[in-house]
């Protein structure tokens, strides 16, 4: 019996499910090759012992109302893994105070000027207010830059004291370089529908209040997924990286950084954009070509365990307005958000998160990072906090930029590709696990489903 070889480049969550899945369709016919130059697998997943528990100090949670996380653990047998979250709210950072997150609004953009009251100033207001009233000059099926739309309907404000934090928090960018399509596909839905004001649009948009919390986690952190994908796939893991993926015959030669050759009758691309650029030019130029206009920023994580009963708010973490006088762009207050408690319930935790997209700040040393953490914690909630433990995570061009045109570019990204080759990542439907698994998922299924090409 003939036995057919895949090769997944990448090792993250991408590529591990698809490695999963490739065994779980094809069973042990088929050798599965991991391809990761890391000192471990699952990319920006990472969980990191801090304070005695287990911590993500990368992607922290996930959206819980998607299904692919809840399926993909019910199938690995860790359904009883998942958690959400203690039902704690988060808190908005504006004008140098706190503030409750507005309701009924649609990342972050409102429904009526009472969403808005007490963050924007009476001019905002009145705008809100109006909005209804003015002509709506959208043509179906734009994607014009959120920050844009927002700020000629409504105002400079509220994409500044509410907008920009939550597209920050996701995207590590701003409403104003983010597609409309690709922050709020739901709201770009009913405005293609002719929805007559972005505030009607924005009512259609909401979804309907359950009071099932918007976000999961994994008890143990998210290795307890990475080690059971690693398991159930069978792979063999590669530690090296791949320069070259040249056509051979009805399949394909793939080079290591080590000089090693390895062949292989299908190939999942699983890595970033950039790095998909460069591999693909020899055998796909417009994919590398449309793969080399999505620019990615970088971030960095600082967790750290500090002392129980720091007099913080019992809130779920911190979300900050753009221009504000702090370093970071979140502050998660993970121990109230999870219930997670070191030591015995002796320690708290809180993880800190830094760099938006041209932000050189995050080039600053761990040291200076932690300072800042310790001092940006002092000025919203004037605690003075002696960290037991402490992690700085740094994640080099980790998020990539949905801009304008998003969804077309990697259509063409996608349609360009040799049909027994595909690739998953977080640059190209979403960037969240949820949507790193579908597109996992459907990379699978056209590998598999392939016919080489003449």
């Amino acid at each position: 019996m003939v036995t057919t070889s895949y090769c997944v480049v990448g090792g993250g969550i991408s590529g591990l499910v698809a490695a999963h899945r490739l065994r779980a369709a094809l069973g042990d016919a088929v050798d599965i090759t991991v391809f990761e130059p890391a000192d471990r697998l699952g990319g920006v997943l990472r969980t990191e012992t801090v304070g005695g528990i287990g911590m993500d100090v990368g992607a922290e949670a996930f959206v819980a109302r998607r299904p692919e996380v809840p399926a993909l653990l019910a199938e690995l047998g860790l359904a009883d893994r998942q958690r959400a979250t203690t039902g704690v709210r988060p808190l908005l950072y504006s004008h140098r105070r706190l503030h409750p997150l507005p309701p009924d609004t649609l990342s972050g953009i409102p429904s009526s000027p009472e969403s808005m009251a007490g963050l924007v100033d009476p001019e905002t207001l009145a705008r809100i207010a109006g909005e209804p009233g003015r002509p709506l000059d959208y043509e179906p099926g734009s994607d014009p830059a959120l920050g844009a739309l927002v700020a000629e309907r409504f105002g400079a404000q509220v994409v500044a004291c509410s907008v920009d934090p939550l597209i920050g928090g996701v995207y590590a960018g701003s409403a104003a370089t983010v597609g409309l399509r690709s922050a709020v596909p739901g709201l770009a839905a009913v405005l293609d529908e002719g929805a007559p004001s972005l505030t009607e649009a924005v009512r259609r948009a909401l979804p309907a209040s359950t009071g099932v919390p918007v976000f999961g986690a994994i008890t143990g952190g998210y290795r307890v997924l990475v080690d059971a994908l690693v398991r159930s796939s069978g792979l063999r893991w590669v530690q090296s990286a791949v320069t070259q993926i040249d056509p051979v015959g009805d399949g394909w030669q793939l080079r290591d950084a080590a000089g090693g050759h390895h062949r292989a009758d299908r190939v999942v691309v699983a890595v970033p954009a950039p790095v998909l650029a460069r591999l693909a030019t020899g055998f796909a130029p417009r994919t590398a070509a449309a793969a080399s206009q999505i620019v990615s920023a970088s971030s960095v994580v600082v967790a750290m365990a500090v002392p129980a009963g720091a007099a913080f708010t019992n809130n779920s973490g911190v979300l900050v307005a753009t221009g504000e006088r702090l370093h970071a762009k979140a502050i998660t207050l993970t121990s109230r958000k999870w219930g997670d408690r070191g030591y015995g319930g002796k320690v708290e935790l809180l993880r800190l998160s830094f760099g938006r997209f041209g932000d050189s700040r995050i080039g600053a040393s761990d040291a200076e990072l932690v300072g800042w953490a310790v001092q940006d914690l002092q000025t919203v909630f004037g605690v003075t906090v002696d960290p037991i433990e402490v992690r700085v995570q740094r994640w080099p061009a980790a998020m990539p930029q949905y801009r304008s045109g998003h969804a077309a570019l990697v259509t063409g990204l996608r349609a360009a590709l040799p049909p027994t080759v595909a690739v998953a990542g977080n640059y190209l439907d979403g960037i969240g696990v949820p949507a790193c698994i579908a597109a996992a998922d459907r990379a699978v299924a056209s590998v598999i489903s392939a016919t080489p090409a003449p």
